[in-house]
Order: structure tokens, then sequence, then C-alpha cells
């Protein structure tokens, strides 16, 4: 039995609607959100998925929550464990037979510099959630020992017809449920097309310089 592929969320879910104003695309709202004084609200983002039936459809297509999830990124990450050196490989084709494809022109954002090991493994954890992004990207650049760190973050557009991957289903009673994952298994190409620095409105809870990557996977 083939593989199906999922949906076009995007279709569904833009036009957006958030603060009195409409964004046609994923990007258009990252960019107003980081455009604002405040931080912004995931939990609102997260409302407008959960009440789409495409996201919907997504997150009931698999059993996998996050707990899986953590546990096998952890295994990924692993690097001294000898003993165990088969359970990257056995978890992951486990998870491949419930994958399925994700649809072309979908929208996905991720924080932070992209891990040279990302290309290898092709494993990559990224976001439905603007908003999630933007806090994640903070609380790394908070972290950075640099005088003037960079807030990094990464929107990646699906442009290939067998990128491999799930969503996360998270626990609805928990800080978690803003996280909006998906998961990303199996793919060619990773390929960065563009860099942008964005001058965005001074907040007194950041004060990095922004940088916008954009990659398409094929």
């Amino acid at each position: 039995m083939g593989k199906l592929t999922l949906a076009l969320l995007d279709s569904s879910l833009y036009p957006q609607s958030w603060q009195q104003q409409i964004f046609t695309n994923p990007r258009a709202l990252l960019l107003a959100m980081l455009m604002t004084e405040n931080m912004p609200d995931a939990e609102a983002f997260t409302k407008q998925l959960l009440a789409n039936d495409v996201y919907q459809d997504w997150i009931n297509s698999n059993v996998f929550g996050r707990y899986l999830h953590r546990n096998f990124t952890a295994f990924y990450r692993q690097t001294e464990d000898s003993f165990n050196t088969d359970m990257p490989a056995l978890f992951r084709r486990e998870l491949m037979r419930h994958a399925q494809y994700l649809p072309i022109e979908q929208v996905f954002f991720f924080a932070g510099d992209l891990a040279k090991s990302v290309r290898q493994t092709k494993v990559l954890i990224t976001t439905l959630n603007p908003a999630t992004a933007i806090i994640d990207a903070q609380q790394l650049s908070a972290k950075s020992t640099m005088n003037n760190p960079t807030m990094i973050i990464n929107q990646i557009v699906i442009k290939g017809k067998q990128v491999l991957g799930f969503p996360i289903r998270h626990n609805k009673h928990t800080s978690e449920r803003t996280r909006n994952e998906v998961l990303i298994l199996d793919f060619q190409e990773l390929r960065l097309v563009n860099e942008d620095n964005v001058i965005a409105k001074k907040r007194s809870n950041i004060e990095a310089t922004i940088l916008l990557r954009s990659y398409e996977l094929r």
C-alpha cells in the first residue's frame, strides 16, 4: 500500500486574521508578528489550528505524541552509547512506516541555526506556529554568550513530492499544546534560497539582530 499525501493545510488556514489585519501567507504573518512591540501569542494561533478541519485530520492521522518524539530525537543525538547503536535505525524504520508525504507548498518554521547533521540524518523538527518559532528563537538568542546575539528564524517550503513526515500529537492540557510540531523524517535536498535581516520594533525583551532564512525542501 502506497503512502498518502497530507492535504495542504495552508490553503485552508490562510488568509489568516491577526490583530485586525489579514495575512495571505505564513511568511507575511511571521513578519507582522516580528513587527509588534509585544511577543506574539502562540496560544491564539494554536486555537486557529485546532479549529481547522484539515489540521484535525493531520493530527488524527497518526498516534505519535511528544513522548515518543522526544525519545526518537534523543536516540539520534546520542553518540557514545555503543550498546544501542542500532536503535536509531530501528526506531526510524518504525516511524517511517507511519509517515506520510507532506504537501507541496506547505510552510513550516524552526528556530536557531540549522544543525550540520540534518542533511545527513534527514531528521528535522519544525512547527506550523510562527509565534512558537519566534518565542523559541528568542529563548535560544537569550542563551547566547555573544554581546549582540542573532535571533534566527527559518522558513521551510515543501517543494518535492517525496518529503516524508508526520504531525506530533500534543497533550491538550500542557504548555506543549502550542508547539504544533511536524517531524520531517526524509527528504532528498534541503537548500537555502534566501536570507534577510529583519528590522523589528524594539522590545525590552529582544535586543538581538533578527535573521530570517528561507529554505526549500525536496
